[in-house]
């Protein structure tokens, strides 16, 4: 009897360390598909960018250093690794778009011509989708997180060599920073 309590015990456990990797398996399947979401509209919004940048530049000729940055913030969120440098890039390049944006307010006829409007529109409904992919991959890290750090789960994970995951921010800090504009 006490042999098959044992053996009941031991079943139970392994039923419990395969669901537990299973679920660990899950969530890194996830959080792979999430970020996948937010590369997507990321590269819809980088693709935009050198169309945006040539209509200002019809309008405002001597706005280099502008176009300048945008440029370089775009490259270097597209060679950026990893997503703590994704971040930090992709925190530049918002920067900068907010500074091409202030530019363009100084040109009242670049803000009435509708191809820079519907890039302007299209350029928000991307950075709504970045948004919601943001929430929906950092939503899913935190759930992933959780069952990471978490005992007993946590040492299913640490012996299958699960290695945490960041979140995708953008500091507020850019997001609160006003554009400087230089004329």
């Amino acid at each position: 009897m006490i042999l098959l309590i044992m053996l009941a015990v031991m079943i139970l456990f392994l039923i419990w360390i395969i669901s537990t990797y299973n679920r660990l398996i899950t969530l890194s399947n996830i959080l792979k598909e999430a970020w996948s979401g937010i590369d997507v509209q990321l590269k819809r919004r980088y693709d935009l960018i050198p169309n945006l940048l040539e209509t200002v530049k019809g309008y405002s000729k001597h706005e280099k250093s502008v176009f300048e940055e945008v440029t370089k913030a775009r490259a270097q969120s597209i060679n950026a690794h990893g997503i703590q440098e994704k971040s930090e890039a992709e925190a530049g390049l918002t920067h900068a778009l907010k500074t091409l944006f202030a530019v363009a307010e100084n040109y009242p006829e670049l803000k009435a011509n509708e191809n820079f409007i519907a890039l302007q529109k299209e350029l928000a409904a991307i950075e709504d989708e970045i948004q919601l992919s943001r929430r929906y991959y950092n939503g899913t890290v935190r759930n992933y997180m959780i069952i990471l750090t978490s005992f007993p789960s946590n040492t299913i994970a640490r012996m299958a060599h699960f290695e945490p995951e960041v979140y995708f921010e953008i500091s507020e800090e850019t997001e609160r920073k006003n554009p400087k504009i230089n004329f």
